[in-house]
């Protein structure tokens, strides 16, 4: 396989047991896809961000404030919901 359309036709081609077993392997094939680099890609990011970092400075601030007003989080709050 030398091309990414050959690639893609040989995924195609795989039963779909094939294809799930491929798709729970494909983050220790392509780090790239691992959750944990791309967030470190992002945290690592020169780049300035003056929108979210003001958005940033706004939630800390009414943090600050009122400590209160923001509930902490639950493991429960993750659960699906209907």
């Amino acid at each position: 396989m030398s091309t990414v359309q050959e690639i893609e036709a040989a995924i195609q081609a795989l039963p779909a047991s094939e294809r799930e077993k491929l798709v729970a392997d494909l983050p220790g094939i392509l780090p790239e896809l691992n959750g944990d680099a791309a967030w470190e890609r992002i945290l690592s990011d020169p780049r300035p961000r003056p929108a979210l970092s003001a958005l940033g400075d706004e939630i800390a601030a009414q943090f600050k404030a009122n400590p209160s007003r923001f509930s902490e989080i639950q493991d429960r709050d993750f659960d699906r919901r209907s």
